[in-house]
């Protein structure tokens, strides 16, 4: 399974009005600026996250754009589907193997499972740990 551009930059609207849950609207032209997006293409996306129910739209001079819950409470999982669909890797209702059928409902799951583990608050709370920090030299 492949996510398109739609599913990457839905993922980055929520995550910037994540960063900033609490303190206001944000516009999405600030948004488009800072992670060198087009605001048009946004604009598109934003639409189909209010109608699910996971941003709310606020007019006005400094109006713009808030989440409708908190961080911890908005998966990867949530957007992803707003904005691809179902996740599946493939159409296994066709299959005829059953080998094959548990595969891809195998692989779907665990998709699933990765996404809806994984909140707006983990990801921007995420710190990358190299691999040179998990080990302890001595001389």
């Amino acid at each position: 399974m492949k996510i398109s551009t739609k599913g990457r930059y839905g993922l980055t609207i929520m995550m910037e009005l994540a960063s900033r849950f609490g303190e206001g609207p944000t516009s999405l032209k600030s948004i488009a600026e800072k992670n060198q997006l087009s605001e048009h293409y946004l604009e598109q996306l934003i639409a189909p996250l209010r109608n699910a129910g996971l941003v709310k739209s606020i007019r006005g001079a400094y109006g713009g754009y808030i989440l409708s819950r908190e961080p911890v409470s908005i998966t990867a999982g949530d957007v992803i589907r707003v904005l691809e669909g179902p996740i599946s890797p493939v159409d296994f209702t066709e299959e005829d193997d059953p080998a094959k059928r548990d595969l891809w409902l195998r692989i779907r799951d665990s998709i699933a499972e990765v996404l809806d583990s994984t909140t707006l608050d983990n990801l921007i709370n995420y710190q990358e740990q190299s691999a040179a920090d998990n080990y302890m030299f001595y001389i």
